[in-house]
């Protein structure tokens, strides 16, 4: 009697978050070893479910580096990275294509189908204009990386049609190079930020292998469980926040600026994290607040 007790006061905690939200757009970005794990990936995609069935707009740009780096692989050709940018020749962008956008993205599809959830793949090159840029090396060097973009806007007739319909769209990141119309590869985290900017986001969720931001960075009990834009760039400033998150938290603070309500950081490792930090008073990871 307990435990049922309890699972109907866990609903009654969460209704005021469903009324809140119904009719909202959250835009989920799917990464890290949080991908690796089909089981995980199974139960990010029965809580994306849960989302859609609830009345919210779940919208998911997803990752995929290790399977990429594992078809390059098998094609005879090495990973290498330059400030966190894959180096994308042109036979590796046909690899990065075929991965994203033939293979992690319509198995996400089928997943959350077979859940009992609608879904519409989306390529990224129909959603992402990018332009090229170039890395910067550990000299301080500006190094070309080959067909590797940053989005600069974003095409939404598409994404408006899949929602229109109660669908979720699934996004790769991979966006059209301004003036040719050629893929180039796109960081899955700005690729998010700033599609959570054209579609005016009430939340932008970065789903990972980090419980969140953390005051001390080699010890995991440090989770900070909110955070404004201000703290947030102190944070920068005195080096706690470095290395991988620094993207993140930049883009987060970007949109945040740019017509995102509310950026959360969560450890997609946890069974039901997106759940959680949605539903709960608590959370479960770092919340950014404007």
């Amino acid at each position: 009697m307990d435990t049922t007790i309890n699972k109907a006061s866990a609903l009654v905690e969460a209704l005021p978050y469903f009324q809140s939200f119904r009719g909202h757009t959250f835009l989920i970005k799917m990464g890290g070893s949080a991908m690796e794990d089909p089981a995980l990936v199974r139960k990010v995609m029965r809580d994306i479910v849960f989302l859609e069935i609830a009345g919210i707009n779940p919208v998911i740009v997803h990752g995929g580096g290790k399977a990429i780096s594992a078809a390059m692989a098998e094609a005879g050709l090495e990973a290498k990275f330059i400030g966190g940018f894959r180096v994308t020749t042109p036979e590796a962008i046909e690899i990065v294509e075929q991965t994203l956008s033939k293979t992690i993205n319509p198995h996400l599809v089928e997943m959350i189908v077979e859940l009992g959830g609608k879904a519409n793949g989306i390529p990224g090159t129909e959603v992402f204009l990018a332009q090229r840029i170039q890395a910067t090396d550990e000299s301080g060097q500006k190094v070309d990386v080959g067909r590797v973009g940053e989005a600069v806007s974003c095409e939404l007739s598409a994404i408006h049609s899949v929602l229109a319909s109660e669908f979720v769209p699934v996004i790769s990141p991979l966006g059209s190079e301004k003036g040719t119309g050629k893929p180039l590869n796109v960081n899955a985290d700005l690729a998010a930020a700033c599609l959570a900017k054209a579609l005016g986001a009430t939340k932008l969720v970065y789903l990972s292998d980090v419980p969140g931001i953390l005051a001390d960075p080699s010890n995991d009990d440090s989770l900070i469980p909110s955070i404004n834009r201000s703290q947030a760039a102190e944070l920068i400033e005195d080096g706690t926040i470095h290395g991988g998150m620094l993207p993140k938290i930049n883009s987060a603070l970007d949109a945040l600026a740019n017509n995102v309500s509310k950026v959360h950081f969560i450890d997609g490792r946890v069974p039901h994290s997106l759940l959680l930090e949605i539903f709960t008073r608590s959370g479960i990871g770092t919340e950014i607040v404007g």
